[in-house]
């Protein structure tokens, strides 16, 4: 089982994954916020960061996977090293 600050850290690896892919399209944190459905940049922005806990769900990933056009993969690179690394 996995212990909870080992949780932490692989949301913490997959928002930042996620900002690298975001950065690298050239979509902005309100452009990404608004194409998933949001009015602010409030989740996008505190789940990239992983600040008071909050991340992204699978939908999330799914859905900024498409907007991205990136495979949803990419988002969990560095996620087995945290794993295997406990």
């Amino acid at each position: 089982m996995l212990r909870n600050d080992l949780i932490d850290k692989i949301y913490r690896k997959i928002g930042e994954n996620v900002k690298k892919k975001r950065k690298e399209k050239g979509i902005s944190q309100l452009e990404l916020s608004l194409a998933l459905g949001f009015k602010s940049v409030s989740l996008v922005s505190q789940a990239e960061n992983y600040l008071y806990k909050k991340h992204f769900n699978i939908e999330h990933l799914i859905k900024i996977a498409s907007i991205l056009e990136v495979d949803i993969c990419a988002f969990f690179k560095g996620v087995g090293e945290i794993i295997n690394n406990k």
